[in-house]
């Protein structure tokens, strides 16, 4: 969130030396796992909070579990200024409604089938005395859970008296903050273990934790392989994998996302090692990965937020990487998710996006062409041993089933758009190889007229409305946020006086 706005040079080296003091190795290939495929639950506070929501409901075929510590519903920040999702902001009917739209449009298509939220298991935690999100929003979280179907024996909702905006713990950590007070690092003995009641939420019973989890167990990886130059990701992220899961036995995954100021580059390791998911892991067979964000200082578009830079390197749950920030599609979303497939890929069944557990070369000569306004032909050189081939787009999985050939065709794209694709082989037994260098490709079209100017004039050209004290772009109706001469907005021009939240 934005509970504090700068990070000193001074703040971002002490989180460096704090990180190579607690043995950091050099970055490794993320390995590929014997996962449990049924057993993979997602869990963040604040804007982690925020992510972690957004992957149950983009993914919920993959994430059977969703902890939320201190954010907001699904969606809040894509129709209303960010403000309106977070400082003890009440989230009215009117605008449950509005996010639940999207749920019913998009299901199926842009996220996953809805009726996966229905069978996930929900813990939801905040603190009465967290005035930076609040109970209020998180009330939002609970109904929307509620309305889409999760029963009330899977969805648990802790209000903790006397807990600021914090994680909480059951165990006091050097440099941690009081559990009244919301201050770097935002980790605090509570006298409550966060940790391990999400995990025993989606697990059930959970062996007595290790308090004190091997330093070689923690593993420092390339993000680069994932994120797609995507500028809101930092180049490495950290896994925990339990001496037995690298040894090859079944375990289960979970992905533990850091608030705003608390990446590595910000806090050092404490994160990753002082809220608790890691104690709990190294006893019950859990792999725990630990994506990182980065600092973002350039100002951009959002979807309802105007123009903002992300200087506290917050996940995105506002859309400064683009309007599809909550579905499948979104940048920081879709390389998550191609981090659980590849951590995932060592299990009998095979593995999904960004990389092996087989030993099958990367496919070579990998092209695009016949571009059109809305799809890419993309085609590469056979690999021997290959029973067929998985293709990624932008770090996404494109194909539903294993394609036999050497050639796809990539649909649903946006005109005048580059895109990047890579390939993978995969054996007769479904593992998949190494990934291929990747190819670019641009689809035809005319790219929609854009027009970037503060809210104020966007309403006296005709592009916007006023509502509420807020600019609404005409015809998507989408809240650009204060309707004054100091925030600016890019609109996109989609059809006659209709206008999105964009960039061209």
């Amino acid at each position: 969130m934005r509970a504090a706005l700068r990070t000193s040079p001074l703040t971002a080296l002490l989180g460096a030396l704090l990180l190579a003091a607690g043995g950091a190795q050099a970055a490794a290939t993320l390995p590929a796992l014997n996962i449990d495929k049924s057993q993979i639950s997602v869990s963040g506070l604040s804007a982690g909070g925020f992510m972690a929501n957004q992957l149950g409901y983009a993914y919920s075929a993959t994430f059977k579990g969703v902890g939320v510590f201190a954010a907001g519903p699904y969606m809040c920040a894509g129709h209303s200024n960010y403000t309106a999702c977070m400082y003890g902001a009440s989230i009215s009917s009117a605008m449950l409604n509005t996010m639940q739209a999207d749920i019913n449009n998009w299901s199926g298509t842009a996220i996953d089938d809805k009726a996966g939220v229905a069978a996930q298991k929900v813990f939801l935690f905040v603190g009465t005395s967290d005035f930076t999100v609040g109970p209020n929003p998180m009330n939002g979280v609970n109904t929307q859970y509620q309305n889409n179907g999760v029963p009330a024996a899977n969805l648990s909702y802790v209000q903790r008296s006397g807990t600021a905006h914090t994680f909480p713990t059951d165990f006091d950590s050097s440099g941690n903050n009081a559990c009244g007070s919301s201050a770097s690092p935002y980790i605090s003995n509570c006298g409550y273990d966060g940790a391990g009641t999400a995990l025993t939420k989606f697990y059930g019973a959970l062996n007595p934790r290790n308090n004190a989890p091997a330093a070689a167990n923690y593993i420092e990886f390339d993000q680069g392989t994932f994120i797609a130059g995507n500028p809101g990701m930092a180049a490495t992220g950290w896994v925990y994998v339990p001496a037995d899961c690298a040894a090859g036995a079944s375990c289960r995954l979970h992905v533990a996302l850091h608030g705003c100021q608390q990446n590595t580059a910000t806090i050092g390791d404490r994160f990753v090692k002082n809220t608790g998911y890691t104690r709990w892991a190294d006893t019950n067979r859990i792999v725990v990965l630990f994506p990182q964000s980065k600092v973002d200082n350039t100002s951009r578009t959002t979807a309802a937020s105007g123009s903002l830079a992300n200087p506290n390197g917050c996940w995105d749950w506002i859309g400064w990487y683009g309007g599809n920030f909550a579905q499948r599609a979104g940048t920081q979303a879709a390389a998550i998710k191609a981090m659980v497939d590849r951590l995932a890929s060592g299990s009998s069944d095979g593995g999904g996006g960004g990389g092996g557990g087989g030993t099958l070369p990367a496919p070579a000569s990998v092209t695009t062409s016949g571009a059109t306004a809305s799809s890419m032909a993309i085609g590469w050189a056979a690999v021997n041993g290959a029973a067929g081939y998985n293709v990624y787009r932008n770090g996404a999985k494109v194909n539903g089933s294993t394609v036999a050939g050497t050639s796809f065709t990539d649909t649903g794209l946006a005109a005048a758009t580059t895109y990047s694709w890579t390939v993978a082989g995969v054996d007769a037994g479904g593992l998949q190889g190494a990934l291929s260098a990747p190819a670019s490709g641009t689809t035809t079209g005319s790219a929609p007229a854009c027009f970037t100017a503060s809210n104020y004039a966007h309403t006296t050209a005709g592009r916007a409305h006023v509502g509420g004290g807020y600019a609404l772009a005409n015809g998507s109706n989408q809240n650009m946020g204060f309707w004054n001469v100091f925030i600016t907005t890019t609109l996109k021009q989609t059809g006659a006086n209709h206008y999105v939240i964009g960039s061209c």
